[in-house]
């Protein structure tokens, strides 16, 4: 076996390790994740430091700045690496992520089909199809006495309809005779009016004349009514 065969084999130790929580090693891939963010930061202020001295020494001490741009190209490739190791690094937290929540949708899937399990474990569809009839039955038992009990208690409340509306006419009759009997005419005076002055006497006037034929048509309309109200009755 190789040296390095020999340095990544994996100790006895470790066999009887338990494997890690999803939790546990979400927790560890984000201090990873911290980590490299800091190198990250770390590697770039260096090269940007570096990057500094070069332009400072230009010319004028070239060995300088040559170092400074070599040392700058080292930190470059190291941040690259830091980049690259990152990315891994968050995706598989990503992933580790996602199979944690399928794991748990399907663990609460589990446990919510035992307990439907055990809700329809004591369910018999034979007895739920005669509980349902029975209930119907007794909801019709129950619409069947109400209407019983409003049928009986309208009883005597049917009336002929004709005999009703023939009431309502003597009704009305009786009281159109007793406005009819009620009316009273203004009396006719029996005496006749004093004669004017400068008119012959024996001479009726036209006004006289005229309210003896209103008085007149009064009495023959006083008449009329009585013989109607006769009529009537």
């Amino acid at each position: 076996m190789s040296k390095l065969g020999k340095f990544f084999k994996p100790r006895a130790s470790s066999k009887s390790r338990a494997a890690p929580s999803p939790q546990e090693a979400l927790a560890r891939l984000r201090e990873t994740e911290e980590m490299l963010s800091k190198k990250q930061e770390y590697l770039e202020n260096r090269i940007h430091r570096e990057l500094s001295l070069a332009r400072k020494h230009g010319t004028q001490n070239k060995r300088a700045a040559l170092l400074a741009l070599r040392r700058k190209k080292k930190l470059e490739k190291q941040l690259t690496q830091i980049d690259g190791t990152l990315s891994t690094v968050e995706f598989q937290r990503e992933a580790l992520e996602s199979a944690h929540t399928n794991a748990e949708v399907l663990r609460g899937m589990g446990l919510a089909a035992k307990a439907m399990r055990a809700a329809h474990q004591d369910m018999d569809l034979n007895k739920i199809d005669d509980l349902m009839q029975e209930i119907t039955e007794q909801q019709e038992a129950a619409q069947e006495i109400s209407e019983a009990f409003s049928q009986r208690a309208g009883l005597g409340d049917d009336f002929d309809e004709d005999e009703l509306l023939a009431e309502l006419e003597e009704l009305e009759q009786e009281e159109l005779n007793k406005k009819m009997t009620n009316i009273r005419l203004p009396d006719v005076p029996s005496s006749s009016l004093p004669a004017q002055p400068g008119r012959t006497p024996g001479t009726v006037p036209a006004a006289q004349r005229a309210r003896a034929a209103s008085s007149r048509r009064a009495d023959d309309d006083d008449d009329d009514i009585k013989h109607l109200a006769a009529w009537a009755t």
